[in-house]
């Protein structure tokens, strides 16, 4: 009998878990060996403790492009131009440094410029062109630039538009106090869903990003409902959460999709972008 017919034997027997533990054992070990090797390398490397930022996989970020061009309705190729645009600004990356740099919170953040799933919000605001966006949670203010960048960049085409950046914390959004950036960024302190029913103009995109309750989530994405403009998309940061961004939108008739981010080179499984439009 030879190895084939042997093996072949074997897995129609009671033996055959037995027979194929050492295999499955090694995946497991090749597996792990590997994630505790980046949660080692960004232990002694990294500063963050939350918001964790870096690059995606080459793959992510070619789902991403077409996660944007078919919840845009934009064709991929503009989108790929968009994702490269802001990765090659290169005076936002060099004030986010420098920012970071003379921050007093610079001992919880990383100096090298990694935005993620963020280059998605670029070219989202890119390819949409909103008026209002407004954001609830935003920290160290990376994101709240992000958006900043892109409505620069459509201003320049005859397009302006501002983002409300709502926050609990008086001293977030610290990236975004600078100009030409915080020209068009409105940091309001306060609570999300306050703020959110104080807001006196039309909101053409709005992003969840704060509390990541569900029940806070649900509650923000029913309190923006009344103040949204016609054809308004609705994004969350949530999404490999909860699922409240999609009843959202079957509730109200709207249709939604899902894209999830993979890192590069990092032990976090990453977060997504829900869209409802």
């Amino acid at each position: 009998m030879n190895g084939t017919s042997l093996r072949r034997a074997v897995v129609r027997t009671r033996l055959a878990p037995v027979a194929a533990f050492p295999k499955r054992l090694l995946r497991v070990a090749r597996h792990d060996a590997r994630v505790l090797g980046l949660s080692a390398r960004w232990l002694l490397t990294s500063r963050e403790h939350h918001n964790y930022t870096y690059d995606l996989t080459r793959l992510s970020r070619e789902h991403l492009a077409w996660f944007v061009s078919v919840t845009c309705d934009v064709p991929v190729g503009q989108v790929r131009a968009y994702l490269t645009e802001i990765e090659r600004d290169e005076p936002l990356r060099r004030h986010i440094e420098r920012a970071t740099a003379g921050a007093d919170r610079r001992g919880l953040a990383d100096r090298r410029v990694r935005y993620a799933r963020r280059i998605g919000w670029y070219s989202i605001v890119r390819a949409t062109r909103p008026r209002h966006v407004v954001e609830t949670g935003v920290d160290k203010g990376l994101g709240t630039c992000v958006l900043a960048s892109a409505l620069l960049r459509n201003a320049a085409d005859g397009v302006p538009g501002r983002v409300t950046s709502l926050d609990v914390n008086p001293e977030a959004g610290y990236l975004a106090r600078a100009e030409p950036w915080a020209g068009v960024v409105d940091l309001v302190v306060g609570d999300s869903l306050a703020s959110i029913r104080a807001t006196d103009r039309p909101v053409d995109l709005f992003l969840h990003d704060s509390d990541h309750s569900a029940g806070h989530e649900r509650r923000e994405f029913q309190a923006v409902e009344p103040k949204l403009a016609p054809g308004a998309r609705l994004l969350t940061d949530n999404v490999t959460v909860t699922n409240v961004l999609a009843e959202h939108a079957e509730r109200t008739g709207r249709r939604f999709l899902a894209y999830r981010e993979t890192p590069a080179r990092h032990w976090y499984p990453g977060d997504g972008i829900g869209m409802a439009w």
